[in-house]
């Protein structure tokens, strides 16, 4: 679970230093919001066995996506509209 914290770590900071305001939910506290989260997940983006892990990353209920799409769209420069904000 060390790579869980690590990716939650880089999506905080990323967001921490681009002063862009979130809410940061602990599903391992929370039943309703894990089983919110597992419900909101489309199917594409679940394993095959098992639930996804964390982070996922929601935009209200909108889903954004999980630590790769993340990755991907600092890479190519399209966080905002990966995280559907306004540039």
């Amino acid at each position: 679970m060390y790579f869980v914290k690590k990716r939650q770590q880089a999506i905080v900071g990323f967001l921490e230093a681009n002063r862009i305001s979130f809410e940061e939910v602990d599903i391992t506290m929370l039943e309703d919001q894990r089983l919110w989260m597992y419900r909101n997940i489309p199917e594409e983006k679940r394993p095959e066995k098992g639930n996804p892990l964390p982070p996922q990353i929601f935009n209200g209920d909108d889903y954004c996506g999980d630590y790769e799409d993340f990755f991907q769209s600092k890479e190519t420069n399209t966080v905002f509209s990966f995280l559907r904000l306004p540039q």
